[in-house]
């Protein structure tokens, strides 16, 4: 704890020195309350070295933004819980939100024998953390535990997992969604050293992507994703906020100024204590949200047709790049959506419109 301690004592970490200079585009009111947030950093497999330095690196940024930390990782014990934090949803409620630094469990053979990183009642307790409205931050290997936990797949990211990685490499990322409050200070190309990972499948259909790899900059290996390589998204799922960064491997990650601001971006929004840039929508979470005020009347079934047409031919302007033409049409839908009464639907609605005008 000593050793902790002195580093963290004068603020003058190189996390926290970094951070000072990496939240300026996150807004002062985000620290105004004071919440929890608890660090996952036990491993059952593969131990990233990175978890040490993301620990205190989100210990440091708590300091700068106002929040505490609790820690689960045995391998830490001067700051590790005695037990596990997962006994329920109640319990797991004093945290705003949940960051999964990469802890790796080994399941990635789909051995239903092999230990995983929670057993079946701690997962009904983050199942009901969620559910319940919580929040989950997964940093790079958090794709690589409870592979055989395909709910846990769709909370991480669509379903997309881990499958491979080459050889450590600068590549360029670039930026799709630049008003989120963890991509605002980010540059549109991004340029970094890192371990590139390549996913089991495509998450963008599930999932709000807000950073692509360009495979054209690096050697993507035998398991290369091709033009489309998400590498970092976020949604609302069950009820809760969900962001994933698939970089982060590198410990000076955790000394890098804008990867820490982009990191607190995505801490501060699960935590719900950010918001904009269209807060991780889909055009699939408004589409299930019109089917589900199907009510049997004939006007219900029409307007929401409506909505539903409209809301196809924006996703296509979008997918198309036709931001201009998927904003137009969007409001038209917003327009259709009032005569449904349902006030969710009109802010999400109002959530891809503000999505898609950043991108005009």
């Amino acid at each position: 704890m000593k050793h902790h301690a002195w580093r963290l004592a004068t603020g003058l970490t190189a996390a926290a020195s970094a951070l000072a200079v990496g939240v300026a585009a996150i807004p002062a009111s985000a620290s105004d309350d004071e919440y929890k947030v608890l660090v996952v950093g036990e491993t059952l497999g593969f131990r990233h070295s990175h978890i040490d330095e993301t620990t205190e690196a989100v210990i440091a940024i708590g300091e700068e933004r106002g929040f505490t930390v609790d820690v689960w990782d045995s391998r830490q014990p001067e700051l590790t819980l005695t037990s596990t934090p997962f006994t329920s949803a109640e319990d797991l409620a004093q945290y705003a939100t949940i960051v999964f630094a990469s802890p790796v469990d080994g399941t990635n053979n789909q051995d239903p024998a092999r230990p995983r990183l929670l057993n079946d009642s701690e997962l009904t307790a983050l199942q009901g953390y969620i559910r319940d409205g919580g929040g989950y931050v997964g940093l790079h290997a958090a794709t690589d535990t409870m592979h055989a936990v395909p709910w846990y797949s769709q909370l991480s990211g669509g379903s997309a997992r881990f499958a491979s990685h080459p050889a450590q490499q600068t590549a360029t990322m670039r930026v799709e969604s630049p008003a989120h409050p963890s991509t605002e200070m980010l540059p549109a190309e991004w340029t970094r050293f890192d371990e590139w990972y390549n996913f089991t499948s495509n998450p963008r259909e599930d999932v709000h992507v807000l950073i692509t790899l360009d495979e054209s900059t690096y050697n993507p290996g035998r398991d290369a994703m091709g033009a489309d390589h998400p590498i970092a998204w976020c949604h609302n799922f069950e009820g809760g906020r969900s962001w994933y960064e698939g970089a982060g491997h590198v410990d000076s990650s955790y000394s890098d100024p804008v990867f820490l601001a982009h990191l607190t971006g995505g801490i501060e929004w699960t935590a719900g204590k950010v918001s904009g840039g269209g807060d991780c929508v889909t055009f699939k979470e408004v589409d299930g949200i019109v089917t589900s005020l199907s009510t049997g009347s004939n006007r219900a079934e029409k307007l929401g047709g409506d909505v539903a047409d409209y809301l196809d031919r924006a996703e296509a302007a979008a997918d198309a790049g036709d931001h201009a033409g998927a904003i137009k049409v969007l409001k038209q839908a917003k327009g259709k959506a009032h005569g449904l009464q349902d006030g969710t639907l009109v802010e999400k609605i109002a959530d891809l419109i503000e999505w898609q005008q950043a991108l005009v």
